[in-house]
């Protein structure tokens, strides 16, 4: 009886067409203006989204955007080759978005149920 209420649930999971949802945060970087270009590249390669920059004097510059968090892992050391050291950066959570589809496929495609869940 346990097994056709699971099967029902998982059908109606299934129908619901559910979609993974991925934190998204706002950062400002901190860095040369020298690195500007480097380093609004790289936000953009780890999917992120540029919002704006702006000058903070004495050669220095700030990015702001919003990129999802799984993407700044090693973010610090990544920083730290494109600027010399030189640049910092803060976060703090904005939304959740979803998963980019293949990412959704790949997970989906590694779910199973197992039979000895009963």
């Amino acid at each position: 009886m346990f097994r056709v209420r699971r099967e029902g649930a998982v059908e109606a999971i299934r129908a619901a067409a559910p979609i993974v949802l991925e934190p998204i945060v706002n950062i400002e970087i901190l860095g040369p203006e020298s690195a500007i270009g480097d380093l609004t590249g790289d936000l953009a390669g780890k999917r992120g989204h540029i919002t704006g920059t702006d000058s903070r004097g004495a050669g220095m510059a700030a990015i702001s955007g919003q990129v999802p968090l799984a993407e700044l892992a090693d973010y610090q050391s990544r920083l730290k080759s494109l600027t010399g050291g030189r640049g910092a950066y803060s976060i703090g959570f904005s939304h959740y978005a979803p998963v980019p589809p293949q990412t959704q496929s790949l997970l989906a495609g590694r779910f199973r149920l197992r039979e000895d869940d009963d």
